[in-house]
């Protein structure tokens, strides 16, 4: 069964003219790697609002159709219910954290739920090492880098055991290598302990190895939706105006001239050294 589904989906902010996002429908399965990338405006960050109950119970616009989390339909659910089984890691650390360290930061959403002080201690003391940053427990959140920061707020999200992370463009305030970091330990998260993560970004060329999952989204609906591999190759990814890797570009730039590759697909410089030195190493 899907760990996250979404049934002809459609939602108009208050006041808005016309629906962020309309007629969107797809599945997630438990422990997938899901990248949803597309133009700006396309209805992205409206769509994760959804998967944690936000929307409708924050966002007070107009909704229609189903969102089934973990087998819970968000409308039917009070968002501190849906936290149990979704963490919603934003944009922007800052508008998450707000406590005077980070162990209290991390500590913050058990404490609304009611952990005993002993459960507390082991979340929080596991996040932040499985986070890289239990040497910054008692620092003050504001005193940190960027991406210091952005681990506060994984790690906020981690404690509470989601089956599911939702990750909402977060290292779009980050340098290239600030970011690989972070990307490296959300994917380490998703294949040691199965964790499903929904990754908002559109910087594939560092993200795209990652997924095994790819949603295209495009004015507001679901333009494609499949294998990363294949719908980066298509003619359609490229028309709608996504940033196709530039290792899946210059594959296809040399299929066309006629140099002889492997049918296997690069999302990343690294697969495509390989292929280009299986190629050399052929003839």
């Amino acid at each position: 069964m899907a760990i996250i589904e979404t049934r002809n989906l459609a939602y108009t902010y208050p006041g808005g003219t016309k629906p962020s996002i309309t007629d969107v429908s797809i599945k997630i399965e438990p422990g997938e790697f899901t990248l949803i990338t597309g133009p700006s405006g396309c209805g992205k960050t409206t769509l994760c609002r959804c998967f944690n109950g936000l929307i409708p119970h924050f966002y007070q616009g107009e909704m229609k159709g189903e969102t089934i989390i973990s087998g819970l339909n968000v409308t039917e659910h009070h968002t501190f219910e849906l936290a149990k089984h979704v963490g919603l890691v934003f944009q922007n650390p800052e508008n998450q954290l707000f406590a005077l360290s980070v162990e209290k930061d991390v500590a913050f959403g058990l404490e609304n739920l009611g952990f005993s002080r002993e459960e507390m201690r082991n979340r929080v003391d596991s996040a932040l090492k499985l986070t890289g940053i239990y040497d910054l427990r008692e620092r003050a959140p504001h005193e940190l880098s960027g991406g210091q920061q952005q681990r506060v707020a994984i790690a906020s999200v981690l404690a509470m055991q989601p089956s599911v992370m939702v990750l909402d463009e977060p290292t779009s305030f980050l340098d290239p290598l600030s970011a690989k970091k972070i990307f490296e330990v959300i994917y380490d998260l998703n294949k040691r302990f199965g964790i499903t993560i929904v990754l908002v970004e559109h910087r594939l060329d560092l993200t795209a190895k990652y997924s095994n999952h790819l949603i295209i989204m495009d004015e507001g609906k679901v333009a494609l939706d499949g294998n990363p591999r294949e719908l980066l190759r298509s003619e359609e990814a490229r028309l709608i105006g996504i940033g196709i890797p530039k290792a899946t570009r210059l594959y296809q730039i040399l299929r066309k001239d006629g140099v002889e590759l492997d049918n296997t697909i690069p999302l990343c410089s690294e697969e495509m050294v390989a292929l280009l030195k299986g190629a050399f190493n052929q003839r």
